[in-house]
């Protein structure tokens, strides 16, 4: 009786009481809606299920702040840049996670993203294309307060976007250099850019933007051609007393036979008689 009533009532889902009237077009009548179709094979398709939207992860939720599609992932523990993230969205916070890295392509599903906040993480690795797909959109950057020591300058290009760097142990080498050409720093993070432990010792713990002209950081700048000047000095003098020591190591080991034997005695001069003759008249 129960399947008999599962019947039925598929029926008039699929093919409702008007597809049984009578009438001039009751064959064209008979067909049922394309929505209900489409219904129909996707129970097939799915075999006997309809599939359903991918769900958020625990602890983040879609909202709508000035007007602006938001997707909150903060404190949710995550370990790896969520799925489910809507394609609408706009703003995505990720911060106050224990994400490591952030892979390539890891955002290009979501086309008009204009803010991302990474920061309070453990990030100490970003790939080169890791905000592909979002040169025409991304505005905002937030990198702060992570693990990173640099950052591939590729991960940049086509991007016209303000991002903060600051309270990570940056390197402080040509290569930092190079992205902070390429990006704008938010206002009031510039001082936040300080050397961390895998800098040059003299150069731990200060802050990155005033060394930039002053130190060599690329071979140029005023520091750098003075540097250069003195290695190029020191390099010079080494070569020549390499050379002296040489010099004098070949000239001992070709003499040490003749320092060994004794000095001859040079041989009498004869003397003639009319030189003695001479001589003793003179007495």
């Amino acid at each position: 009786m129960e399947f008999s009533g599962f019947i039925l009532h598929l029926r008039g889902f699929f093919f409702p009481r008007s597809y049984f009237t009578p009438g001039l077009c009751q064959s064209v009548a008979m067909l049922p809606p394309a929505g209900h179709l489409l219904s129909l094979l996707l129970v097939i398709g799915t075999g006997g299920t309809v599939p359903s939207p991918q769900l958020a992860p625990q602890g983040c939720y879609v909202a709508e702040e000035a007007g602006e599609r938001t997707f909150r992932c903060s404190q949710a523990d995550l370990r790896a840049v969520p799925t489910g993230i809507p394609n609408d969205t706009r703003k995505l916070y990720l911060d106050a996670n224990q994400l490591a890295s952030v892979p390539a392509g890891a955002f290009q599903h979501l086309p008009v993203l204009e803010e991302l906040d990474l920061s309070h993480n453990v990030l100490a690795h970003v790939s080169g294309a890791a905000f592909q797909g979002l040169a025409g959109t991304l505005r905002h950057l937030d990198l702060s307060a992570n693990q990173l020591a640099s950052v591939p300058v590729e991960a940049f290009v086509g991007l016209q976007i303000q991002v903060n760097l600051s309270a990570n142990p940056w390197r402080c080498d040509c290569a930092l250099r190079e992205v902070l050409q390429r990006v704008r720093l938010a206002p009031g993070t510039e001082t936040g850019i300080v050397c961390g432990p895998g800098a040059r010792s003299d150069l731990v713990g200060q802050e990155f933007l005033p060394l930039v002209e002053e130190e060599e950081l690329c071979g140029t700048g005023r520091g750098g051609a003075r540097h250069s000047t003195d290695v190029a000095l020191l390099v010079t003098m080494g070569g020549w007393l390499v050379l002296v020591v040489a010099y004098l190591a070949q000239y001992v080991w070709e003499n040490r036979d003749g320092t060994r034997r004794p000095l001859k005695r040079a041989p009498a001069l004869p003397v003639h008689s009319e030189d003695s003759s001479t001589l003793s008249t003179m007495v």
